[in-house]
């Protein structure tokens, strides 16, 4: 039996972070489903979801003014969500330059602010963006473009992290991001993703779902629109920056709260767990989503099903392979305290926090507790 827990614990994590790696490419060698883009300038309304923003949202607004778009196309929406401090004056400062305030009372959350938002938008297209994230130039173009295709009810653009302060944790999230762009872009290839980027996705504006405000809208908006028939694609030339946290308990808060969100949105749309309507969405959905949730607890077991083998040369190094990077997940937490920046620790400090974060977030689904508001953890 303890062989059993063994060998069935370390193949499911082989293929949560391997196998699946491997797995998804291949399929799109086979099988391709192109997007019928073209140029086009439909209507946009870009919009920023806010709360106490006040030292980033003067810059997000020049930034989004200057993107290279026609002004008669694009409309900016600010949707504050009870923001206290400037947040709001700022943004009315931008009204003789068509920027829209849409003030949220009672501090709702961001998907119910983002819910109120879409309400009043005008757009053809609506675009969703943080107050810290940077666009290139052409991202909106880029994006727009997939919506010539009449299969394509929501783009995702592509994530770009940057980390200025060196931080181990920002090299982790770096590389995991890195790896998340890759298996979008060839989820794509194949039909559709089924989760966008939350600094930058879109929706079709006819075919957007208002969602309960637990629930988190950059994962769950997509897989409603799947429901609904359409395809959800991935757009790598529409690029977004955005900075890492530095400290990992700043990650780990942060993943508690979207894993949370994130697997009260699964249970949301469960239906789309079932293979035999589904079936590429819900091959992805477990791979790599509930899969990777569950991860902690198979790594549990894989290491205490690990201590009663011992003996034999291949549990021995099993064991020691694992003591180590756990070790050195926990010399890069220990030099960070100290302000030490050693990137050797960066991947195993990242995967510790993300998969003990996943725990405390199943904890908290488990007890029905929410998570519908946030803070903001990059300045």
């Amino acid at each position: 039996m303890v062989t059993f827990i063994f060998w069935s614990a370390l193949l499911i994590v082989a293929y949560t972070y391997v196998g699946y790696t491997v797995l998804i490419p291949a399929i799109a060698l086979f099988f391709r489903k192109p997007v019928a883009f073209s140029d086009s300038e439909p209507q946009v309304t870009f919009l920023i979801t806010a709360y106490n923003e006040e030292k980033n949202i003067r810059a997000k607004l020049e930034q989004v003014l200057s993107l290279d778009y026609p002004h008669d196309s694009l409309e900016v929406m600010v949707a504050s969500d009870g923001s206290t401090d400037r947040t709001d004056n700022i943004v009315r400062e931008f009204g003789c330059r068509g920027v829209i305030l849409k003030r949220v009372e009672g501090r709702v959350g961001k998907t119910a602010t983002q819910n109120e938002a879409v309400k009043v938008a005008t757009g053809e297209v609506i675009i969703f963006s943080d107050a810290t994230t940077i666009y290139e130039k052409d991202a909106i173009r880029k994006i727009v473009r997939n919506y010539a295709d009449p299969e394509v009810g929501a783009v995702s653009g592509r994530y770009e992290y940057v980390n200025p302060t060196g931080a181990p944790v920002g090299t982790g999230t770096i590389l995991f991001w890195k790896y998340e762009n890759f298996i979008k872009s060839m989820q794509t290839r194949i039909r559709t993703i089924t989760g966008c980027c939350g600094c930058i996705y879109s929706v079709r504006r006819s075919a957007y779902v208002p969602l309960p405000p637990d629930i988190i809208s950059d994962l769950v908006e997509p897989l409603k629109i799947i429901e609904s028939g359409y395809r959800v694609v991935f757009e790598p030339e529409a690029v977004a920056y955005e900075e890492t946290t530095e400290k990992p308990a700043e990650e780990f808060g942060m993943r508690v709260r979207v894993i949370t969100r994130a697997m009260r949105g699964i249970l949301y749309v469960k239906s789309l767990l079932n293979p035999f309507r589904y079936p590429f969405v819900s091959f992805q959905l477990i791979s790599h989503k509930v899969l990777r949730w569950m991860i902690p607890f198979f790594l549990i077991a894989l290491l205490v099903s690990n201590a009663f083998l011992l003996g034999y040369w291949f549990y021995n190094l099993s064991l020691g392979l694992q003591l180590a990077f756990y070790l050195a997940a926990l010399a890069g937490l220990v030099s960070d305290r100290f302000g030490l920046k050693i990137r050797l620790f960066a991947i195993p400090l990242y995967f510790c926090v993300v998969n003990a974060a996943s725990m405390v977030a199943f904890t908290k689904t488990l007890k029905g507790q929410k998570m519908v508001t946030w803070e903001t953890v990059r300045k």
